[in-house]
């Protein structure tokens, strides 16, 4: 299957033949966006986007401080984030740490010996930053994952620009994704998933931006004129500084999480696969084939080499506190699982680990290169610890919001992040009857009319992409599957629906793309287009209705206990 139908190659038809070069990109969601928008004032262009980043950034920074209280995994995040920032790599801290950080009190409460991180660290020093700006207290370790989670929106306006040819349609994209609640919640928690999103979606742009250039630079190269047998230039496309930017961002994504792997290599098959699209609408022939050779290779070391290399750069704090934790950890921690066995009524019989003891921890302290060296592969060995601890440590365990990720796309089991319970009427500004109370809590949920709506779309971009070899829904489908399929294989541990926040982008972009088709062309009847945009009008409103329902489960406020259970649709919710 073609990876697109439609082809950018100016002047040239998929056969080679040569047609005029469009002037102008095509109708909103209807045609080829490898081109850029219409020309259109830059204030537009620019100031829309921003004007709705704006409002996300207001909404995320609203009350970023309630709860007073370390909410879910904050409480790891944000201590690992101070002791990065003051001593350089993560401390281990003292029984009842918690309360006294609330209490003020940052001093006298860290260890001296390194604590095990089973995360890379990029997160926690974006959460470092804020506690350095506004202190150790819940604004400061949230205010980074606020201004992440606004730039994300920003990104999502921008990249539906560029695949709609529309301000308005990358608008809506923007305004889908600030109004999502998985996507508002994690933008007000100090968790290191919406960073992982911003980097990914950003990662996402530069491929996009990347076949644009490929295809302009291809044109340029051979003037416009077929490509008569060979492998095309090769040359002038060896240098692709989109893809070189996308190295760093992806670099920087597995450096907060090593689940951007999957997307990572998904989105490198598709470069490779649009690369040679574009080569074979300029007349070169078997060129898949062709292009793994001369833009396959250049395009692994853009992308992975660049990513590798910035990866271990983001394990600086690490390296150069190396001896460290080769003192602390070289001899503590498991080497892999034995007797491993199925999970029997939440037990398994895995309860013996092999431990050992790190070869550099023994060795003499080397000096100069050799130090790097030595210290690199303490960081290896690092590794292998904290693989082990996420295949194997974890398995048989439960937890209370443990969700399957086969239902996530279904909002099958939300996070309870956390709750103020029990509030009697007359406290607090409680206004219920007698003999009920009131309560407080922040519920991770997405916004169900868009989950349920993108599901929907997601269905009608992998008929678009089959029917039509459209390669923008191929990139929706492809982004949806690569940050959610991977999950299917951990369900024997707990997995918590917020993961699928790096999924959100993709059923967003659905979306955007079903709703760009629904509209359809301005050259169509008026009925079409009347009918379009009613449509797509109500799921908007929709969408707002939904996410104003459910605003006071997303931001801590208070409601009684009637409202509250009003908001829980399903008993798993609760």
């Amino acid at each position: 299957m073609p990876c697109d139908r439609d082809v950018e190659f100016p002047g040239v038809t998929t056969g080679g033949t040569l047609t005029a070069p469009r002037p102008t990109p095509p109708p909103p969601g209807t045609g080829s966006p490898a081109t850029p928008p219409r020309r259109e004032s830059r204030w537009i262009g620019w100031g829309a986007p921003l004007g709705v980043t704006l409002l996300a950034l207001v909404m995320r920074l609203w009350d970023l401080g309630s709860p007073r209280s370390f909410a879910f995994d904050e409480t790891y995040y944000a201590k690992d984030a101070w002791s990065m920032l003051n001593h350089g790599y993560v401390r281990g801290y003292v029984d009842g740490a918690d309360e006294q950080v609330l209490d003020g009190t940052t001093t006298g409460i860290w260890t001296d010996d390194p604590s095990m991180i089973v995360h890379p660290e990029v997160g926690k020093w974006l959460i470092a930053l804020g506690e350095k700006a506004f202190g150790m207290d819940p604004f400061g370790w949230r205010v980074s994952a606020a201004v992440a989670g606004a730039l994300m929106v920003l990104v999502m306006c921008r990249l539906a620009r560029r695949l709609t040819g529309s301000t308005l349609l990358g608008c809506v994209a923007g305004l889908l994704l600030m109004l999502d609640g998985v996507h508002l919640v994690l933008s007000r928690l100090g968790l290191l998933d919406i960073f992982l999103a911003l980097f990914l979606l950003c990662g996402v742009a530069c491929v996009v931006n990347d076949r644009a250039w490929f295809r302009a630079r291809l044109a340029r190269a051979t003037g416009g004129v077929p490509v008569r047998g060979g492998w095309g230039p090769v040359r002038a496309l060896l240098w692709r500084p989109w893809l070189l930017t996308g190295g760093v961002v992806w670099g920087l994504a597995l450096g907060t999480k090593w689940t951007a792997a999957f997307p990572l290599a998904a989105f490198g098959v598709l470069v490779w696969l649009w690369s040679a699209g574009a080569r074979r609408s300029a007349g070169v022939r078997r060129a898949r084939l062709r292009s793994a050779v001369v833009d396959g290779l250049p395009a692994f070391v853009h992308l992975v080499g660049v990513a590798a290399v910035v990866y271990v750069a983001t394990w600086g704090g690490w390296l150069a506190n190396a001896a460290e934790y080769e003192e602390a950890l070289s001899s503590t921690q498991y080497t892999r699982f034995v007797a491993e066995g199925p999970c029997v009524d939440g037990e398994t019989d895995n309860e013996e680990a092999e431990t050992g003891s790190w070869p550099t921890a023994s060795e003499p302290d080397a000096s100069g290169p050799g130090e790097l060296v030595q210290s690199l592969r303490s960081l290896w060995y690092y590794h292998q610890d904290v693989y082990t601890f996420h295949a194997h440590y974890l398995n048989c365990s439960t937890h209370t919001y443990a969700s399957d990720p086969l239902g996530w796309p279904l909002l099958n089991r939300p996070v309870g992040i956390s709750a103020d319970t029990d509030i009697p009427p007359g406290t607090d500004g409680c206004t219920a009857p007698a003999g009920s109370d009131c309560l407080r809590q922040v519920l991770l949920i997405g916004t169900p009319v868009i989950w349920w709506g993108g599901v929907l779309a997601l269905l009608g971009a992998v008929a678009l992409w089959w029917g039509r070899r459209d390669w923008r829904a191929q990139l929706a489908v492809v982004g949806a599957l690569a940050t959610w399929l991977p999950w299917l294989q951990y369900d024997d541990r707990p997995i918590f629906f917020f993961y699928a926040v790096a999924m959100l982008p993709f059923l967003v972009l659905a979306i955007v793309l079903c709703l760009g088709r629904l509209i359809g062309p301005p050259g169509a009847s008026a009925r079409r287009r009347t009918v379009g945009v009613v449509v797509a009008g109500s799921f908007l409103v929709l969408v707002v209705l939904n996410a104003a329902w459910f605003w006071p489960l997303w931001t801590d406020q208070l409601l009684t206990r009637g409202e509250w259970i009003d908001r829980m649709w399903f008993a798993r919710w609760i």
